[in-house]
């Protein structure tokens, strides 16, 4: 299979059926990519597939090929952390480190449909993407702070 990660084009080998977390992970060492409940429910295996916020533990390989996947390591420009990456770390909205990937990219795609989002649109974005440790207020203040000029 052909597909796009992270702006580079490559070659899978994989049973169609191989669950796009397993590929990342363990096929192309994209560890940014977590599981976390394997069902779709907590939003740490979060990636964008041509753009839109996805759970890659739901999506089989078939079902992307051709596509685009941006996970967590494909959203900074070289040494330069994306706007929300540098928020999150400004805002202590990163703690243990299991949902941020996804949170990150699912800031990152609620930003591309309201680029100055509401609190409600941030909670809103964010509510498929499940935190134990931050309490959301700090992340919710990240968002805020990435479309800051």
């Amino acid at each position: 299979m052909q597909l796009s990660v992270n702006g580079i084009e490559r070659s899978i080998e994989a049973p169609p059926m191989s669950r796009l977390l397993d590929v990342l992970r363990e096929g192309l060492h994209l560890t940014g990519v977590k599981e976390g409940c394997g069902e779709g429910e907590c939003g740490a295996c979060s990636v964008l597939i041509d753009g839109e916020l996805a759970n890659s533990c739901l999506v089989p390989i078939l079902q992307v090929e051709g596509a685009s996947i941006t996970t967590i390591e494909g959203v900074a420009h070289g040494e330069k952390l994306h706007t929300v990456q540098q928020a999150f770390l400004d805002h202590g909205g990163a703690q243990c480190g299991i949902c941020t990937p996804g949170m990150i990219l699912a800031a990152i795609a609620l930003l591309e449909q309201h680029s100055n989002p509401t609190l409600e649109h941030i909670k809103e974005g964010l509510a498929g993407n499940l935190c134990r440790c931050t309490g959301y207020m700090r992340i919710f203040e990240a968002v805020v702070q990435a479309v800051r000029p």
